[in-house]
């Protein structure tokens, strides 16, 4: 005949989920996220100043927007904390190879 159905009430169906960015993001990421818009923001000001062939256009900005771009904006992406796992072999490394002649 008919079974009966478990209802799942809102405590067994809620997880609590964690941000990936509070695991690879540090204080220095926002930091260099920051300041690559505010360097893209000064290098479009750049752009905007003066004539079409000035030295601000065709110099300062490019300079500017390529360090923001290419440098600042990935280096804020891809740099990360070492883990205590990566932290834990180095240590240990560098202090064997400051006594070579102890045993």
């Amino acid at each position: 005949m008919a079974t009966k159905i478990k209802k799942k009430t809102i405590k067994q169906t809620k997880k609590n989920s964690v941000s990936p960015f509070n695991i690879y993001w540090d204080k220095k990421n926002y930091y260099l996220l920051i300041l690559g818009l505010l360097i893209t923001i000064a290098g479009f000001y750049f752009m905007t100043i003066g004539p079409w062939d000035s030295t601000a256009s065709l110099v300062i900005s490019p300079i500017l927007l390529f360090i923001a771009y290419v440098i600042i904006f990935p280096l804020s992406i891809f740099l990360r904390k070492k883990s205590e796992k990566e932290q834990a072999p180095n240590m240990g490394r560098q202090e064997n190879e400051s006594d070579p002649g102890q045993s």
